[in-house]
């Protein structure tokens, strides 16, 4: 009778384990984007990728060695934001021929000009769509912060 009684308990066990909810898969994946140097005190991710869609954290002009602010004016600031988005989204598996969408800040609207001879130089033919305006301050005392959206085919 013990041995009936604990193959009945084993069974039941066993198979209660076994009826756990399977999750359903209504939405696609979603991965996170780290570098080797992101802080892990930030409240936000360098990019999120959803299904076959890159999502870019906005970029400043930090230096990814020292995590610091460059020196040097404008157009230095500007280069340095686009190689951060870049390395991003590289990281993920992306090109920059796979942005569909950037939003661009500048604390002066009067750098507008050299930020697009710039931006050029990095989307040379059928860029994405663009959204840029000036706003009053950026972080760590940054010119320039630009965001981007890619999408894989």
């Amino acid at each position: 009778m013990n041995r009936l009684f604990v193959w009945i308990l084993v069974s039941a066990v066993f198979f209660s384990s076994c009826n756990t909810q399977v999750k359903k898969q209504d939405s696609p994946l979603r991965r996170v984007i780290t570098l080797e140097n992101t802080p892990v005190s930030r409240p936000y991710s360098p990019a999120v990728e959803v299904g076959n869609m890159l999502y870019v954290s906005g970029q400043i002009a930090l230096d990814p060695a020292t995590g610091k602010l460059i020196e040097g004016g404008f157009e230095e600031q500007a280069r340095q934001t686009l190689s951060n988005l870049k390395t991003v989204i590289e990281k993920a598996g992306y090109k920059l021929e796979d942005v569909v969408r950037c939003t661009v800040l500048l604390t002066d609207i009067n750098n507008y000009a050299p930020m697009n001879r710039i931006y050029m130089e990095y989307f040379p033919s059928d860029p994405p769509a663009r959204m840029a305006f000036a706003v009053r301050d950026l972080p760590m005392g940054a010119l320039i912060e630009i965001d981007a959206i890619a999408a894989k085919k």
